[in-house]
């Protein structure tokens, strides 16, 4: 069975400014791959290139077997998308979009009634069909975003941010639905800005500067050596002035990187700067206690690492 998303060394120009350059992946089937990048990066830019909005400059990309040059058209029939902003409309209510977007995808009447019953009982939406759009807290417009985007059956769905701007809570139920939703075989391509979610997902691809500087399930990406360098380690460190010892900590030529994470410090410590060292380096600084753990890297010292790195490299 062929893959549901391939990329090959595909790039978007628009004038001079390079949005995507030369970046490939590939999906599979039943995978949440999320792709991640600071914001300009290219992320909504590739996107649109799947979904067939935009042509490549160079490059090629295939989705469901279709080629995003030849056959744009077909590939919008078979896909589903949801966007970064709210784009249903807001005057029309859960039962009146719905309708209008199963009769876009060319649904008969009484599949158009059927699947929206389906899909509104699965999503919770039953209670709000009559309901108008705008009227809806943000998290149940992206359930209903997500339930348009799901009403002629497709295999790939494209979610551009869907979780910015809704409650924890609501984030989470959403995120338990796409898992649900992708163990039944369908293939989500996902961008967002939240590493929790991106630990979340089975592969990971992050884009920087419109190239793409890594690409795997988030535990291969932890082990990258740019992530944590031969002959250093990962730590954390609980004290009772943790900004006044992350600038003690910044000084040390031993410590590679300091940042705070909640109530603690986590470092990037050359393994020559041991535990014993580094109590006593704080002792001279006046901190009375101070608890030491090692830690395994985060997405988020992926990203931060990488990042750093492919600066460093490129002129």
């Amino acid at each position: 069975m062929s893959l549901p998303i391939v990329v090959q060394n595909i790039t978007k120009r628009f004038g001079r400014v390079t949005a995507v350059d030369r970046v490939s992946l590939e999906a599979r089937e039943g995978e949440i791959f999320g792709f991640l990048g600071p914001n300009g990066s290219g992320k909504s830019t590739m996107i649109r290139m799947l979904c067939g909005l935009l042509t490549p400059t160079e490059g090629d990309a295939w989705v469901l077997g279709m080629n995003v040059r030849r056959d744009s058209v077909e590939i919008k029939r078979h896909i589903g998308y949801m966007s970064q902003q709210f784009s249903l409309y807001r005057d029309l209510t859960v039962r009146e979009n719905l309708y209008f977007f199963g009769r876009l995808y060319g649904l008969s009447r009484s599949a158009n009634s059927e699947r929206r019953k389906t899909l509104c009982d699965y999503l919770g939406l039953s209670p709000y069909l009559d309901q108008r759009a705008g009227a809806l807290s943000g998290g149940w417009r992206q359930r209903l975003a997500l339930a348009v985007s799901l009403m002629h059956e497709p295999k790939v769905v494209f979610l551009d941010e869907p979780t910015a701007g809704i409650d924890p809570v609501a984030r989470r139920e959403l995120w338990d639905l796409l898992f649900d939703m992708s163990a039944r075989g369908i293939t989500f391509f996902v961008t967002t800005h939240y590493m929790d979610e991106a630990e979340r997902c089975t592969k990971v691809a992050y884009i920087h500067l419109s190239r793409l500087i890594a690409c795997g399930e988030p535990s291969d990406l932890k082990s990258l050596p740019d992530v944590t360098p031969e002959g250093c380690r990962r730590m954390e460190i609980r004290t009772q002035a943790i900004t006044r010892l992350l600038r003690q900590f910044r000084g040390h030529d031993s410590i590679r990187s300091a940042t705070i994470f909640g109530e603690a410090v986590h470092l990037l410590v050359e393994n020559s700067f041991d535990d014993e060292s580094i109590r006593q380096y704080a002792a001279g600084h006046g901190f009375t206690w101070i608890q030491i753990r090692d830690i395994p890297p985060s997405l988020e010292d992926v990203f931060i690492s990488l990042t750093l790195a492919e600066e460093r490299r490129r002129p």
